[in-house]
């Protein structure tokens, strides 16, 4: 486990649908694109001037780690909290669960599954279901709940 994707919130982000399905279809499709030549061509094509360094960038260096690596969102309230309380995860907080993480783990239910196995058995524990996510290809839009 790479400890750089471990989120406040509770996500493990190589288990993110763009880690998990987008980066490897972008590297296939750069490698497809590239080797028939659209790198010579991508100017011509309307908006590829654009496109061609977004793709790219996508299939040499992905998206992100994680929040806690300099990727997501700035101003997300979990992620703020955590650092002020300088707790490795919300899941350690002694106020967990907040009203700040209450309609994340609405909408991602095995979120708080994985969070009350951290605070039980440990980041072990927690770790494990995440390699073993990872290695089944799941990605968190897999255990969003619907609206």
């Amino acid at each position: 486990m790479d400890k750089r994707y471990m989120c406040y919130c509770g996500l493990y982000c190589e288990n993110c649908a763009v880690k998990a399905r987008v980066e490897p279809a972008a590297r296939v499709l750069y490698k497809e694109m590239r080797d028939a030549g659209f790198e010579e061509v991508i100017d011509a094509i309307p908006g590829g001037g654009g496109f061609w360094p977004f793709l790219k960038g996508m299939a040499e260096d992905g998206a992100c780690t994680s929040c806690k690596d300099r990727g997501g969102h700035p101003g997300c309230a979990i992620r703020i909290c955590a650092m002020e309380k300088k707790v490795e995860m919300c899941a350690l907080c002694g106020s967990y669960p907040c009203e700040k993480i209450a309609g994340f783990l609405e909408r991602l239910p095995f979120v708080k599954i994985d969070n009350d196995l951290l605070r039980t058995e440990g980041i072990d524990a927690w770790s494990k279901v995440q390699d073993e996510r990872k290695a089944k290809g799941f990605a968190h839009t897999d255990g969003q709940k619907k609206q």
